[in-house]
């Protein structure tokens, strides 16, 4: 959960830390750096491909504040890093999975030819995103997880719809489920925007829900909804860079 500092920010703080971006510099050296606030390797915890060895790369900065974000760390702090250098820290015999997350990590256009460059080095990448942004200068071969703002986040009127109507076969969509309003505006939206149930991902807030009850909710649904749990938190608990 966000703390109450991070709630109060205007629009100006919370992309304020992603100005060190836009110093003066020449436009090649620019289109090759990123603002990132850690890289680790870890388990995946989330979604199709959980409990796969997998890179993270957590870029700095966000325009949201959801109030049940868990990594409000990534607002502030980071390190401009060169692409060759993110690359070189990656090691494909180790994990073939890298995911790019935040944050918001398309909100440094840089991103975009990171995740090119990943995916000619034989990376499979997948792009964890708010949303909120478009996803249209995605590399195809990228596997996006859109989040799917629900009532609980409080952002949920930021929802870019048209960022559903270009999924692709391989992408997924994540809503995370508080209340019931919650599950049952997801339901709404997928109906409403033919979504196919089975690329949406519902991801219980962490210990805001218990997961019998929106086991049910999904057992009542009869659609083919995959429930997720976030696997990570199991193994370590609430901490970060894991």
């Amino acid at each position: 959960m966000l703390t109450q500092k991070a709630l109060l920010e205007s629009k100006a703080e919370r992309i304020a830390p992603l100005k060190v971006l836009n110093r003066e510099r020449n436009n090649e050296a620019s289109r090759e750096e990123l603002l990132v606030n850690e890289i680790y390797r870890s388990l995946q915890g989330e979604g199709t491909h959980s409990g796969l060895a997998c890179w993270f790369v957590r870029l700095t900065g966000c325009h949201l504040r959801c109030r049940y974000c868990d990594s409000e760390h990534s607002f502030y702090k980071g390190q401009i890093v060169n692409i060759q250098d993110i690359l070189k820290r990656l090691d494909l015999a180790k994990a073939r999975y890298v995911q790019l997350t935040g944050g918001e990590p398309l909100l440094q256009k840089s991103v975009f030819r990171l995740m090119t460059e990943l995916s000619n080095e034989g990376f499979q990448v997948l792009l964890e995103t708010s949303g909120t942004v478009s996803t249209a200068r995605v590399d195809p071969r990228v596997i996006s997880i859109i989040d799917l703002k629900t009532p609980s986040s409080g952002e949920s009127s930021r929802n870019h719809f048209e960022n559903y109507r270009r999924l692709r076969t391989h992408d997924e969509i994540k809503a995370v489920i508080e209340t019931r309003e919650d599950f049952d505006y997801t339901l709404n939206v997928v109906r409403t925007q033919q979504i196919k149930p089975s690329q949406v991902l519902i991801s219980p807030s962490y210990g805001r829900i218990e997961l019998p009850r929106l086991a049910e909710w999904i057992l009542e649904s009869s659609l083919p909804l995959r429930l997720q749990t976030q696997l990570h938190k199991t193994i370590w608990g609430e901490k970060q860079g894991v």
